[in-house]
């Protein structure tokens, strides 16, 4: 399960996006993102090729059950980073923005130490 930023970043969009929408369609995850339109509908071909999400005739954005697995993990690291950098006083806007370079870069292995060893 090999994945980029740019991936990692559109599937947490969608997923974040599902849970505040009764659906996700490409022009929302533009304004989401504060992206064009024509690059997210080629990002979305990309992510539909590597069968991470589904597209209906309506422009309704799915994800699959692999996209989903990405997606969740990625909103799991960000929102825990987020908290954990919070609770050392870091500022929430910076503490967000700092967590959502980290959650791409650490390993499963670092992160779920990270976990283990705090508490708060």
């Amino acid at each position: 399960m090999k994945t980029n930023e740019s991936v990692e970043n559109y599937l947490e969009t969608i997923l974040i996006l599902s849970k505040k929408l009764p659906v996700v369609r490409s022009v929302d995850i533009a304004n989401e993102l504060g992206f064009k339109k024509p690059s997210v509908s080629i990002a979305m071909k990309n992510l539909r090729e590597k069968n991470y999400i589904t597209v209906m005739e309506q422009g309704y954005i799915f994800l699959t059950d692999s996209g989903r697995e990405i997606a969740e993990m990625i909103y799991e690291r960000h929102e825990f980073l987020t908290a954990w950098l919070v609770s050392m006083g870091v500022d929430e806007k910076i503490a967000a923005e700092d967590a959502c370079r980290i959650e791409h870069v650490v390993s499963k292995e670092s992160f779920e130490a990270i976990k283990k060893h705090c508490s708060f």
